[in-house]
């Protein structure tokens, strides 16, 4: 380990440096599975013990250049701890959710193709697919206020979201919330793929809805297993494996 390395994780507590490097890995995940737009969107994480701050990416890196050093720390006023900068539009989103819901640990927000198209369609997300079981367990609708600059909107986006975990943004894209890093990616990754799904089927045409009892069972069944914190916890270690395959050096 570098010097420089060993002297920047000691200035930084155990659960600050754990939170960047999986909030870093995400970045990476994202970015691998093409669900990026440029530096327009972003990614935030609680850090364990300082509720009250959050880590978001330096604004202008791309998603593949994150790593855990070069992450943003700013608490819910807008004050940047340390060095970095951030996007407004991030800021505000993020620490509207934070500032709501004291249970989220981590909340992303994408404009995949897929994710805006469903948040134009009147109808929203609907049932159509296995994939969309998960995040229509816990799904609420935010209507589009302009590019979230306006500090007024944090009080709606958490007014909004309520107790769900999933908030389509009416004509704008996602946002996913999560108690831990690997649960948010979860929904994330069901909530984007469900949207394709979707644009796909109704593409083709003839859709079929899974029944409403059908997704009244699956609902209850997956309630059960949310009662944990592990969530999405196989799959994200897979992740690392594959990332750490891959060479991937967020971890710095």
């Amino acid at each position: 380990m570098a010097v420089t390395e060993v002297a920047r994780k000691s200035a930084i507590s155990e659960a600050e440096w754990d939170t960047r490097v999986n909030l870093a890995m995400l970045y990476r995940v994202i970015a691998k599975l093409r669900m990026t737009d440029l530096i327009h969107t972003h990614l935030s994480a609680r850090i364990p013990g300082e509720e009250d701050t959050f880590l978001i990416n330096n604004y202008g890196e791309m998603f593949d250049e994150v790593t855990a050093s070069s992450l943003t720390k700013m608490d819910m006023d807008g004050n940047v701890i340390g060095d970095g900068d951030f996007n407004s539009a991030g800021f505000c989103i993020h620490s509207g959710i934070y500032i709501a819901r004291p249970d989220v640990m981590c909340v992303t927000h994408l404009h995949t193709k897929a994710c805006v198209a469903v948040s134009a369609q009147e109808c929203g997300l609907l049932p159509l697919s296995q994939h969309s079981l998960s995040p229509l367990m816990t799904m609420a609708y935010h209507d589009y206020e302009g590019p979230a600059t306006d500090l007024s909107e944090r009080e709606s986006l958490g007014r909004d979201i309520g107790d769900k975990f999933c908030l389509m943004l009416r004509n704008h894209g996602s946002l996913c919330a999560g108690r831990t890093i690997p649960e948010c990616f979860h929904f994330t990754y069901y909530f984007d793929t469900a949207c394709q799904i979707q644009i796909d089927a109704m593409a083709a045409g003839n859709v079929r809805e899974i029944p409403a009892d059908v997704v009244a069972e699956s609902h209850k069944r997956y309630r059960e297993n949310f009662t944990s914190l592990e969530l999405g916890e196989r799959a994200w270690e897979g992740l690392r494996r594959q990332l750490a395959r891959d060479g991937a050096d967020y971890a710095i």
